[in-house]
Order: C-alpha cells, then sequence, then structure tokens
C-alpha cells in the first residue's frame, strides 16, 4: 500500500510561528507606545518644572531677595519662602539641586520678575546676577555718621566701615589721617553691588575721590595754593556757612581773602565743631575761649580737618571762588538764608547790628 505524505502539518507550523510573530511585534510595539506616553508625560513634566512660569509675586511686580555672604542652600530656602514667591518649591528645589545650586550659592540683591521659570530663577542665582543698589549720602558730619548712613543700604554694617575709617594704619594708606579722612567722600548717589563689604566701599570711594581730583582740579587747588585735602577743609566750612549754593563762591572768596591777608578766619562753624554742640545758633564770646585746634578765633590757617563731609558744590565753590574784596559776611536780618557782604569793618559791623537785632527779636540767644 502506498503511503501519502501531507503538508498539512508543516502549514499549521508556519502559521503557528506568524501568529506569535505578530504577538510579539504587538507586544514590542504597546511597549514602544507605553514608554513613548511615559516618556510625552515625562517630557512634559520636566518642561514644567523646569521651563514654565513657577514665580507668582505680589501686584505682578518684581520682588526683591537678600542672599547674604555665607549663606547655605537651606538658607536660601528659608529666604524664598518668607518672601512666599515661589508656587511650587518642591519643583525649584529639584531643578536647584540638578543644576548644582546648593554648591554655587552667590550672595547678592536680587530683583525676581513675576512669571519666571524655575531654570531662569536658578540660573540668575547661581550665575550671581544680582542687581546694583543707589547708595546715596549727604549733609554728614563725620564718618561715624557716614558708616551709619551707608550700614543701611549695603551689606556692611556700619560697625564695620566706622572701625576701617578709625584705622590709622589703614587710612594712612590711603593719604589721610583721622582728621582728614571726611576728605576721601564726595557726597552723591553711587551704584553700588549690595554685598559690597568695608573695604570694597572704601576702595570706591577712593577711585571716585582720583576720578574727582584730575589734573584740571588738582591745578585750580594750586592756583589758589591749596591741596585737595585743604580745599575740602576750606569747603566744609564754605558748606557750613551757606545752603545757598549760589552764593557758595563769594563766601569762599572771603576766606581766600582773609588767608592771602594772613588774617585769622574766625569762622563760626568751626567753634561749633570744636564744642561739638550741634544745637548752637548763636556764637557768644566765650564760644570763642575754647581751647582746640579747630578754633579759627584763636589759630591761624585752616583747621586740621574738614568739620563736615563737605558738598561737590562746595568744593567746586573753593575751587572756583568768585575773586572780590570782600572780608566780612553776616546772615542777612530777614533769614532768607542769604548774607550781608562787607569789605570793611564798620560796614560789618552795621550788618551783624541788624542781624543780632533781628535774634532778639526772635528770641535766639544761643
Amino acid at each position: 500500500m502506498v503511503k501519502i505524505e501531507t503538508k498539512l502539518p508543516k502549514e499549521k507550523k508556519t502559521k503557528a510561528r506568524k501568529a506569535k510573530g505578530k504577538r510579539v511585534m504587538l507586544t514590542v510595539w504597546l511597549v514602544i507606545g507605553i514608554l513613548m506616553v511615559f516618556g510625552l508625560a515625562f517630557g512634559y513634566w520636566m518642561y514644567r518644572t523646569v521651563m514654565s512660569p513657577n514665580v507668582s509675586t505680589p501686584d505682578h511686580k518684581e520682588a526683591v531677595i537678600y542672599i547674604p555672604t555665607g549663606s547655605t542652600y537651606g538658607e536660601v530656602q528659608a529666604i524664598l519662602d518668607e518672601a512666599n514667591i515661589l508656587i511650587n518649591p518642591k519643583s525649584f528645589d529639584w531643578v536647584a539641586k540638578h543644576k548644582d545650586y546648593p554648591g554655587n550659592i552667590r550672595p547678592g540683591r536680587y530683583l525676581i520678575g513675576n512669571g519666571i521659570s524655575n531654570n531662569r530663577l536658578v540660573n540668575m542665582l547661581r550665575g550671581g546676577l544680582q542687581s546694583p543698589v543707589n547708595v546715596t549720602f549727604n549733609n554728614l558730619r563725620d564718618v561715624d555718621q557716614l558708616a551709619g548712613r551707608i550700614g543701611k543700604q549695603i551689606e556692611a554694617d556700619s560697625a564695620s566701615i566706622a572701625i576701617l575709617l578709625h584705622n590709622e594704619e589703614y587710612i594712612g594708606q590711603l593719604g589721610f589721617n583721622s582728621r582728614t579722612i571726611p576728605a576721601l567722600f564726595l557726597p552723591n548717589t553711587y551704584e553700588f553691588y549690595w554685598n559690597t563689604d568695608a573695604e570694597g566701599y572704601v576702595y570706591r570711594m577712593m577711585q571716585e575721590y582720583n576720578k574727582f581730583w584730575n589734573e584740571e582740579r588738582r591745578q585750580k587747588a594750586a592756583s589758589k595754593g591749596l591741596s585737595p585735602i585743604q580745599v575740602s577743609i576750606l569747603a566744609s566750612i564754605v558748606n557750613k556757612e551757606t545752603n545757598m549754593s549760589d552764593e557758595m563762591p563769594r563766601v569762599a572768596g572771603v576766606y581766600l581773602n582773609r588767608l592771602k591777608n594772613n588774617w585769622l578766619l574766625q569762622a563760626d562753624p568751626t567753634l561749633v565743631f570744636a564744642w561739638n554742640d550741634y544745637s548752637i545758633r548763636r556764637v557768644l564770646e566765650y564760644h570763642k575761649q575754647i581751647e582746640s585746634p579747630y578754633n579759627t578765633y584763636k589759630y591761624p590757617g585752616l583747621p586740621p580737618g574738614p568739620i563736615c563731609i563737605p558738598s561737590i558744590a562746595a568744593l567746586n565753590s573753593v575751587l572756583n571762588a568768585e575773586e572780590h574784596h570782600y572780608f566780612y559776611f553776616c546772615a542777612k536780618e530777614d533769614f532768607s538764608g542769604y548774607h550781608n557782604f562787607a569789605k570793611t569793618l564798620t560796614e560789618h559791623n552795621r550788618n551783624a547790628m541788624r542781624y543780632q537785632q533781628a535774634l532778639n527779636q526772635r528770641g535766639i540767644k544761643k
């Protein structure tokens, strides 16, 4: 009997292999699809975490934060928490750590805009992209008052600035001493980074001093027989004699006339400084008896240092003093802040009498 072979079993095997292959492909594509979904979800989460806005500031205005020198990452987090500007602090923490911000803390004053992302915020803080502050000072008597004023505007505290400015060795290296150091400072508004320390502040002021005292101004001072520091000393007296900038060059001219003719300066503001009593409004005879190198009624020439930190207007008034023949001046009896000027003592005494009568009428005795 002849045996007949059939291909049916082989065809079944082929179909089974094909079915299995399809299932494997479906599984592969399913896995790929799931991975793509997870990838897209993770990518979206990453985008949201890194690039989406995560800062909400009050009234949608810029917020200001201060990061002190030596701050830790935990302290920065506390500063941000106190400012209450992060929508999602955890997402900021994730980005900060992945960009190694905890190892790159930069102190300073930062302006943070509303709606910025974690990425932009971390880049700003990590890069130390702080915003400067405008530091202003004027109308100051001495370096202690200056230290107090500056210590409220930058990170350096008033004590560190004052200690530095009373360090004779340090200020001596700058060309000053304890009496002349006020001449270093030029009242104005300057841009500083908030985290400037005491030495950084003084160094910047030395730069501004050298910039101000250019060759032209030094030549003007020399033509009057004065050094830059002596100009500052005389300017401080002018500053205390009048608040009227348009009158300052004339007042400066009076004192220069007295110096040229070897007269005593007899400047009342120097007595107020010597007595250290800034409530004095009327200088009396007993005030003139004080034993002090600042008593210009006793000692000739300029006092040993400025009696205040003179304004730039006062400095320029000395350098551009009015040339005239006045040797005397007295406050006007109308209390306008201006003065009557005189060439002779007789004329001056008449002016002084009118002013004294006005003081008496107002009951001003000291």
